[in-house]
């Protein structure tokens, strides 16, 4: 049975391309930090999906023992559900997709890539864990762009080897002074530019 999720959707005038956003770690699509993103995004004529991968009842629960935020496979199955009704909206159909995945939403966005490989074109992912993809990681074949914080030393790690796995090209970019959720000055502005620039190269 299809699980209804709120969502808020942006499609600026002659969009080229789609991104959907997956939030991980007890976030939501009201996120600042990836709004930013996504404004961002917009600016640079790219349409923005921001929601929910967990229902108000479930994000209660998660907020009293944070299981479900590390549900991978949960995340996941509702992230590849929204990818397969993209095409079914008038506003989407037909936009190239990218995902674009923060922390535990990360392995959920490489998830879903991997399994929509005829669908997918690009993956970001900021602060995340995508070594909790699991197998799925060695197949995602589109590009991916891994952005970490040069303070945030165990996932920089996680993401170099994780990035030795994956099968199609990928770049890790490190960002000087940013810890795991980028909230020194300037660093959330470079997180939005990397991935504008990303997005734009892949969704053509």
């Amino acid at each position: 049975m299809r699980t209804e999720l709120a969502a808020d959707v942006v499609v600026p005038d002659g969009a080229t391309g789609v991104v959907l956003f997956a939030h991980g770690s007890g976030s939501s699509r009201l996120s600042p930090r990836n709004r930013a993103v996504a404004r961002e995004l917009n600016r640079r004529g790219l349409a923005t999906v921001l929601m929910d991968l967990l229902t108000e009842e479930e994000g209660r629960l998660d907020e009293i023992d944070g299981r479900l935020r590390f549900d991978i496979g949960l995340l996941a199955e509702r992230l590849i559900e929204a990818v397969d009704r993209l095409g079914t909206r008038v506003a989407t159909a037909g936009l190239p997709v990218g995902l674009f995945g923060a922390s535990t939403g990360g392995a959920a966005a490489l998830v879903a890539a991997a399994a929509r490989p005829d669908i997918v074109r690009a993956v970001v992912s900021r602060g995340g864990r995508p070594d909790l993809a699991g197998p799925a990681l060695a197949q995602v074949a589109v590009p991916t762009l891994l952005i970490v914080g040069g303070n945030d030393p165990l996932v920089v790690d996680l993401n170099q080897r994780s990035r030795r796995v994956l099968a199609g090209p990928s770049e890790l970019r490190v960002i000087p002074g940013a810890s795991h959720l980028f909230e020194e000055p300037g660093t959330l502005e470079q997180v939005a530019t990397l991935a504008a620039d990303w997005f734009t190269g892949a969704l053509r």
